[in-house]
C-alpha cells in the first residue's frame, strides 16, 4: 500500500526526467563544442600561432596583467568544463534511476513494452552523460597542463635577472656571512 508521501515523492521525481535529459543533451553538445575548440587550439599551438597560447596573448594585449590575474583567467576558462565533468555523471545516474520506477511498475503489471522503453531511456541517458564527462575531463586536463606551462613561461619572462657579482667579491654564503 502506497502512502500519500510515497506517491508524492514518486510524482515529484518523475517531474525531473525531462529537465535532466535536456541537461544531459546540453552537456553532451557542449562536450563536442569544447572538443572542437580544443582541437583548434592544439593545431594553433603546434603551429606556434599566438591564438593557441591564450594566456600569453592576453599578456601581450595587456602588458600590466599580473600572473595572479592570468591564473584567475585560466581557472575561469576551465570552470564550466570542470563542472561538466562532475555533474554529467551525476545527471546520468539521476536519468537512470528516474525511469526505473515506471519500469518496475510496468514489470509488475506485465507490460514488458513499457519496461523496455523505460530501460532504453535510462541506459541511453547514462551513456551520453558518461561520454560527455569523459570528453570534458580530457579537454580540461590537457588545457590545465597547457595553462600551467604558459604561466611558468610568463613567470620566467617576468622574473628579474639575478644581480651580477662585483668583480673580485665572492658570493655571500653561510660560511662568509
Amino acid at each position: 500500500m502506497n502512502t500519500p508521501i510515497e506517491v508524492a515523492m514518486y510524482d515529484i521525481s518523475q517531474l525531473f526526467l525531462y529537465p535532466v535529459l535536456i541537461a544531459i543533451a546540453a552537456l553532451f553538445a557542449h562536450a563536442f563544442y569544447a572538443l572542437g575548440a580544443f582541437a583548434w587550439q592544439a593545431v594553433a599551438r603546434l603551429r606556434g600561432q599566438a591564438a593557441g597560447f591564450e594566456l600569453q596573448a592576453v599578456r601581450a594585449a595587456r602588458p600590466g596583467t599580473t600572473v595572479v590575474e592570468l591564473e584567475t583567467l585560466a581557472v575561469k576558462r576551465l570552470e564550466f568544463a570542470r563542472i561538466a565533468t562532475r555533474v554529467a555523471p551525476m545527471l546520468g545516474l539521476v536519468a537512470t534511476m528516474i525511469p526505473m520506477g515506471p519500469a518496475l511498475k510496468a514489470l509488475a503489471d506485465g507490460q514488458l513494452a513499457d519496461v523496455s522503453r523505460s530501460l532504453m531511456v535510462a541506459f541511453s541517458a547514462v551513456i551520453l552523460a558518461l561520454l560527455a564527462a569523459a570528453i570534458s575531463f580530457t579537454v580540461v586536463n590537457v588545457r590545465k597542463r597547457w595553462y600551467a606551462a604558459d604561466l611558468a613561461a610568463i613567470e620566467q619572462d617576468m622574473a628579474p635577472a639575478p644581480p651580477a657579482h662585483a668583480e673580485g667579491l665572492a658570493p655571500l654564503t653561510e660560511a662568509t656571512a
